[in-house]
């Protein structure tokens, strides 16, 4: 047995324990159908451009498909509340999206008036310039405003925009949330140079540890990248995709690894800017 098949192996059991068991298939829905890779969708809709109706299909997909949340910018908060009630899927909102250059301030504000919209998760970007500037308490500030003004009623992401940051930053970042009691970490916002890896993944999850949740987002396109991201230790995916995720359709060689720049290692991918 040659070492990729071990590891192709091991990957299959973690993933078969953490989703809890086989795929349950249905005729109706095809051979590849796996309802439980739904809990792991935060379905989002962030582009600019979005009109309602556009919103009220994410909404109802959600809903039919039973995933975890719809994720919109904070104007959609109070009707993607409305369209969801009793369904189990919770609204989802960003906060200082997508620059995080926004003032503690202004971040709070805009997370108090979210969740008294309805919303039950936020998902908020870092201040990355104090970041970068070593301005640690600045950026305790600006997550932890978020954190005070959500608790108790919305869960609290912190997108810290790994495209952008070293690993030691990123590290840092991480710590920082933790610090501040919010309950994810987030690698993406989808408006930045690049989206989820692999190798981001597994340092944010080994930096948090069992006290926060990782949140991959941002070229999450297929089922194959999704398996990668629960293995390396994400629970939630920010994606467009989730209903071809769930459907097993789409499927490329690509597991978003990390490694790449212009190329492809492998020879078989065709490289384009990560999108939700």
């Amino acid at each position: 047995m040659d070492i990729e098949q071990i590891v192709r192996e091991i990957t299959n059991e973690v993933l078969k324990e953490v989703k809890g068991g086989a795929a349950q298939s249905d005729p109706k829905k095809g051979p590849c159908y796996d309802p439980s890779y739904a809990k792991y969708m935060d379905h989002t809709v962030l582009k600019p451009d979005t009109v309602r109706s556009t919103v009220k299909k994410f909404c109802d997909e959600a809903k039919e498909w039973k995933f975890a949340s719809v994720c919109v910018n904070p104007t959609h908060v109070k009707y993607v509340s409305s369209q969801l009630a009793g369904s189990g899927v919770k609204t989802c909102c960003v906060i200082g999206f997508p620059l995080g250059a926004n003032t503690p301030f202004i971040k709070a504000v805009e997370t108090m008036e979210a969740v008294k919209n309805g919303a039950e998760e936020v998902d908020m970007v870092i201040n990355i310039g104090a970041l970068k500037d070593k301005d640690y308490d600045l950026v305790y500030e600006d997550i932890k405003g978020v954190v005070d003004a959500a608790h108790p009623k919305a869960l609290v992401k912190v997108i810290i925009e790994t495209c952008l940051l070293t690993d030691e930053e990123k590290v840092r970042a991480c710590e920082i949330a933790k610090r501040a009691g919010a309950d994810f970490v987030k690698t993406s916002t989808g408006f930045g140079s690049g989206g989820a890896t692999v190798e981001d993944v597994r340092l944010m999850k080994r930096t948090v540890g069992d006290s926060m949740m990782v949140k991959a987002s941002t070229g999450i396109n297929d089922r194959k990248i999704c398996d990668a991201m629960i293995a390396a230790g994400a629970v939630r995916m920010g994606t467009s995709k989730g209903i071809k995720i769930v459907m097993g359709e789409g499927e490329s060689d690509c597991i978003n690894c990390g490694k790449c720049t212009a190329v492809c290692p492998s020879g078989n991918v065709t490289i384009s800017r990560n999108e939700y």
